[in-house]
């Protein structure tokens, strides 16, 4: 099962290789990965997409939470969240291509942020089903290039990483 495992750890340099190290010393995947800075310049909140089962995530993080960096984390899966991917994919736009992809970009809520004569770059947020289901709708031959970041995500409600 996937989970979305959100850390809320101190910003200092190594942190990043230490919760890499975990993963690959125990022969876990990283499906993605995504750090930045919080409000708090001093921590950084990282979130990690992971398969596993319930006894396999548990002993994720516990691992994690024996590192000195990790201040706080969560399982997002295990509750009610909202999550966020970002994808630039270029496509080839010639001819009467140019209107298909256009219509298809509207359709599913995406923005053209480049244009030149033979090919858009799209600039896509949804959820990880609506990013496979645009790629899904483009003709393979129209895709170029793609770019995801992997999700972020966010508990609803008034539960989260702060502190």
């Amino acid at each position: 099962m996937r989970h979305i495992i959100s850390i809320l750890m101190e910003n200092e340099a190594g942190a990043l290789s230490r919760v890499a190290g975990l993963f690959s010393a125990r022969g876990y995947n990283i499906e993605s990965l995504t750090v930045a800075p919080t409000e708090d310049p001093t921590l950084s909140r990282m979130t990690l997409v992971t398969c596993g089962n319930n006894e396999i995530i548990e002993q994720i993080t516990k691992q994690l939470h024996k590192l000195i960096e990790v201040v706080k984390l969560a399982d997002l899966s295990e509750g009610v969240h909202i999550e966020r991917e970002m994808m630039l994919i270029k496509l080839l736009a010639k001819g009467s291509h140019r209107e298909e992809v256009k219509r298809l970009v509207e359709i599913f809520r995406g923005n053209i942020i480049d244009v030149t004569d033979t090919s858009y770059i799209v600039e896509m947020t949804g959820t990880c089903d609506k990013l496979d289901a645009f790629i899904g709708a483009v003709h393979e031959d129209l895709i170029l290039e793609t770019v995801r970041t992997g999700p972020s995500g966010i508990a609803r409600g008034t539960k989260g990483l702060s502190l």
